[in-house]
């Protein structure tokens, strides 16, 4: 796969992924956005990524087979039976181009995620 250009935006980074992601990234940040209304948008590590209180919340990414969601290992562990039906590591998930966005899985997510870093986690 070639490299992508560096983006300085999300608006950007969308811009310059391929055309079958595109439409899932734009719903991935809608999603994130209205879970975390107060986080910033930025960019870290080249991918998509929201600030909260100075530290990251989430962060996302468009690859050739499917969506990236990295919300940390803590995220991944508190809904890991959820997310058996995907592929996923240590911190991150990967949702497949060919289906829908699982929006209340990610909501959920990003909603732990806001409590973690502002409320130590309850």
């Amino acid at each position: 796969m070639t490299e992508r250009p560096k983006a300085s935006s999300i608006d950007e980074y969308i811009a310059q992924a391929p055309p079958s992601s595109r439409m899932l990234l734009e719903q991935m940040r809608a999603l994130i956005k209205a879970a975390a209304p107060d986080a910033t948008e930025t960019i870290s590590y080249a991918i998509p990524t929201f600030d909260l209180g100075g530290k990251h919340l989430v962060h996302f990414g468009g690859f050739a087979t499917h969506i990236g969601f990295y919300p940390v290992p803590s995220g991944i562990e508190a809904f890991k039976e959820e997310l058996a039906a995907y592929k996923s590591g240590k911190g991150s998930a990967q949702f497949p181009l060919d289906k829908p966005l699982p929006a209340d899985l990610i909501r959920r997510i990003v909603e732990f995620r806001v409590r973690e870093l502002t409320t130590g986690g309850r």
